[in-house]
């Protein structure tokens, strides 16, 4: 008989890529993940995971392992719901700049640690609505981005700002910076004219997106230059050392939470972990100049 909680883990850690950020999705520690994952390779008789300090991800047996591995929970989670109980339902708001384009990253961590057949929504908006729906108990947890000091939520890490724009962009001497940002509401919009304004340079609104996937797209299209987060961008590069840009300063990802339940209680710690994890991954531009 397969250990059905190493199973789990094996997945945990297969989708944070880390042992460290899988054990605090399930509530341990990391010897006791990698404990459990090597009576589980030794079961199966198979090296399921390849580990090195920067990285876990699947061997060749790990990744067709993945499959029947995620059956299998699937079934016992069900074998547990013979009452028909409610699923869990997570509701969940996030600030648009703190998630971005990131958000299929943290919804398979989500995915791997939510019980089977969970419901999870998701609204986004800019900071402040975000914060004032969750302080009117409109969510169990909000994802913010926070430019300034504060002391209200946990502070998940911190997200770089950068400029994204389109690859081969040119300004003349002179010319405004055409800014790409969500609108004058926009925290992260400010921070960037408040640097502009201070190393002397002009600057116009060229456009402004109602999303981050928006500004993304606009910015690669040569409609401006979007002021953006890291995770927020998809890891897209930072163009502002090529055209002689000030650097942003970073910023904090704060989550807050209220959890009325164990199985709350266990998606919030899902939902730190997964975010933890997305802060700590290397850059596609950096990797692939390793």
């Amino acid at each position: 008989m397969l250990d059905l909680e190493s199973v789990r883990l094996f997945l945990l850690a297969v989708e944070f890529g880390s042992l460290t950020r899988a054990a605090e999705a399930a509530g341990t520690v990391q010897p006791v993940v990698s404990q459990r994952l090597k009576a589980l390779e030794g079961r199966l008789g198979r090296r399921l995971l390849e580990r090195s300090p920067r990285f876990v991800r699947p061997t060749a047996a790990g990744s067709a392992f993945l499959g029947p591995a995620r059956a299998l929970l699937a079934a016992h989670d069900a074998a547990l719901n013979l009452d028909e109980a409610p699923p869990l339902r997570f509701t969940l708001w996030a600030s648009d700049h703190a998630i971005g384009l990131g958000l299929e990253g943290l919804f398979r961590r989500l995915r791997a640690a939510l019980p089977h057949g969970a419901v999870l929504s998701l609204r986004t908006g800019l900071s402040q609505e975000v914060h004032a729906r969750f302080e009117a108990g409109d969510c169990d947890a909000a994802l913010v981005r926070r430019e300034a000091a504060g002391a209200d939520g946990e502070v998940l890490g911190q997200d770089p700002l950068g400029w994204r724009g389109a690859e081969g962009l040119r300004l003349a001497p002179g010319e405004p910076v055409p800014l790409a940002t969500l609108g004058p509401a926009c925290g992260v919009r400010s921070a960037a004219i408040r640097a502009l304004d201070r190393a002397g340079l002009p600057w116009r609104e060229s456009f402004v997106g109602g999303s981050c996937a928006a500004l993304v797209a606009g910015a690669e299209a040569g409609l401006g230059i979007a002021p953006m987060g890291r995770i927020a961008a998809g890891g897209a590069p930072d163009r502002g050392p090529a055209l002689g840009l000030p650097a942003l300063p970073p910023s904090e990802i704060v989550m807050l939470a209220r959890s009325g339940s164990p199985a709350l209680a266990a998606a919030i710690r899902a939902l730190a972990a997964g975010l933890r994890a997305s802060l700590g991954e290397v850059p596609p531009s950096q990797a692939n100049g390793r």
